[in-house]
């Protein structure tokens, strides 16, 4: 019976819908105001960015506004050409899609094809020492 139960849970991977994990849903629960914690302060302070692959509506990669280092900039990381995961270049303060070069700015938006749309961005704020991004 077992050997069937692991063949229903891969294919329900597989088909993408959603799994009744709830070690997810419970290190990074939604509040009451819709914000979710995503990571720690000093966490994108030493690394530059945070890359959550677990928030409650896909993944989210957090940074620091290099022209203003009060402010963090919330995106989903997904390129709209293809569905790579972009990469946060301080260097150049851009996003870059790996597998096409598509580049983005600190905003999301496209600055370089073959990417046509903007990646969808998030409202975040710090609270004591956890950045928090707005699920919904």
């Amino acid at each position: 019976m077992s050997h069937l139960l692991k063949k229903t849970a891969t294919f329900v991977s597989i088909l993408g819908l959603p799994k009744t994990d709830e070690s997810t849903s419970a290190a990074n629960p939604t509040r009451a105001d819709g914000f979710e914690s995503v990571g720690a302060v000093a966490q994108l302070d030493q690394n530059g960015e945070i890359l959550n692959e677990q928030f409650s509506i896909g993944s989210i990669l957090v940074v620091r506004d290099p022209g203003d280092s009060n402010r963090i900039i919330a995106v989903n990381p997904t390129c709209t050409h293809t569905g790579c995961t972009v990469k946060w270049q301080a260097d150049q303060t851009e996003f870059v899609c790996p597998c096409h070069d598509s580049k983005f700015t600190i905003n999301g938006e496209v600055i370089q094809g073959p990417a046509k749309d903007s990646l969808a961005g998030y409202d975040v704020k710090q609270e004591d020492d956890l950045i928090l991004v707005k699920a919904g």
